[in-house]
């Protein structure tokens, strides 16, 4: 007769059983958000000194960067559908991530060739297009093929290999820049290539049977029908545009209020982004974990109080202190973990159908986020410059992005009970 240690055996190896083959999916599906992140960073990153050796002009240089913002809002509104109604041997999402892969890889591989600079901004557009081919499909794998317990910990897996994209492309692509200037924009192509296109090959699909639509115009006018009968959709898409824009606001001016405003050297804005992305890993490592036991929404919440108030205490600083580092760790791991979890919180209250015109939908809040969060944190700086005289108007930014995260509180806190109530009704026994 077996004991009772081997009678508890029995379930602990068949959990084991099923998270192995759970645990090497999101490891798979998290490598095309490390090729895109690497991609996206090289550009950002080293793309304005190349745009520098054609023009003076900072503000053709910043609205040719800016133009990513444009492409994230419109082609998710068209892939999105599209990929939902779509039925290929391939599947319904990676017919579009292979249609991407080339172009991403050539056009990142040729910008530093480009002979001037409108051949470059041509360049730069043909990435963007490809690029939000991909991320949308690429999004809708995720509730396609990850089970709903895992929702939190395939977006902190995501995360995690997004942050070492991010690191190692801002690390050694300064490097390679000073070998070769070629070299950053080269390495992208093909660590692009590679990692999402190993999403490709590793990650199946389920075969499904695509909506019908009466024509064509039917599937672009899909997302407004999603947004018009889906009340919490419409609701995360309200929240997700307040981080993203904080997020933006945030990237483009946090080096110039360090230096500027605070007028503290280079390597103080070094160390502070360190902190920041140290932060932002501690976060992606737990965040998932905890989102899954404990409800996404509800960590969403707790960590959305602490990032938003305080970016707002941010705001009174004057003179740069050493022990800042104390409260921007925290900080950053609370506005990290709302950025890890956002994404699983949709996939947790999104209706089983549309599925990619809702990522699609989703992804198009991110190219909001790129156009009002810099434009409102750079018109409030010119606007209260005169208040913010110690910093040179660049405090402002502080309480201009936290508003955004406070301001949604309330969504969140809806979004989190009805996850709650899904949640409840999944694990209510049947009668």
């Amino acid at each position: 007769m077996p004991d009772r240690a081997s009678l508890r055996a029995v379930p602990r190896a068949v959990e084991d059983s099923f998270e192995r083959p759970v645990r090497g999916l999101l490891w798979s599906l998290g490598l095309g958000a490390f090729g895109l992140a690497w991609s996206i960073t090289t550009v950002a990153a080293y793309l304005p000194p190349l745009l520098s050796e054609f023009t003076d002009s900072r503000t053709l240089i910043g609205l040719v960067l800016a133009s990513e913002g444009a492409f994230a809002f419109f082609m998710p509104l068209f892939i999105g559908p599209l990929s939902d109604a779509t039925d290929l041997p391939l599947g319904r999402r990676r017919p579009f991530m292979v249609l991407a892969l080339a172009p991403m890889a050539v056009c990142l591989a040729v910008l530093p060739f480009m002979p001037s600079f409108q051949a470059t901004a041509l360049a730069l557009f043909g990435f963007f297009f490809a690029y939000y081919i991909y991320e949308p499909p690429y999004r809708g794998l995720y509730p396609d093929r990850v089970p709903d317990d895992y929702f939190g910990r395939a977006q902190g897996v995501q995360h995690v290999l997004r942050g070492l994209a991010l690191g190692s492309a801002l690390v050694g692509g300064g490097f390679l820049l000073s070998v070769w200037e070629p070299f950053p924009f080269v390495l992208a192509a093909a660590v692009t290539l590679v990692s999402c296109g190993a999403v490709v090959v590793l990650v199946k699909e389920d075969r499904h049977e695509p909506p019908r639509y009466e024509r064509f115009r039917s599937i672009l006018a899909a997302p407004w029908r999603v947004v018009r009968r889906e009340k919490q959709v419409r609701r995360f898409l309200i929240a997700n545009t307040a981080w993203e824009a904080t997020f933006a606001g945030i990237r483009t001016f946090v080096v110039l209020y360090i230096i500027d405003g605070l007028d503290q050297p280079l390597y103080v804005s070094s160390t502070v982004l360190g902190v920041v992305a140290a932060g932002y890993v501690v976060s992606a490592v737990v965040a998932g974990r905890f989102g899954d036991e404990f409800g996404v929404g509800n960590v969403i919440l707790g960590a959305s109080v602490v990032y938003g108030f305080g970016l707002l205490v941010a705001g009174f600083a004057q003179t740069w202190h050493w022990w800042y580092y104390g409260l921007i760790a925290p900080v950053a791991i609370a506005g990290g973990t709302v950025m890890t979890l956002a994404w699983a919180l949709l996939f947790k209250v999104m209706p089983p159908t549309d599925r990619g015109t809702i990522t699609g939908l989703a992804t198009t809040t991110k190219g909001l986020g790129l156009v009002i969060g810099p434009l409102c944190a750079g018109a409030a700086i010119d606007i209260f410059h005169s208040h913010f005289r110690s910093t040179e108007g660049y405090g402002v930014i502080w309480p201009v992005v936290a508003i955004p995260i406070l301001a949604v509180i309330p969504l969140v806190a809806l979004l989190a009970e009805a996850e709650g109530d899904l949640r409840g009704t999944a694990r209510r026994p049947a009668s």
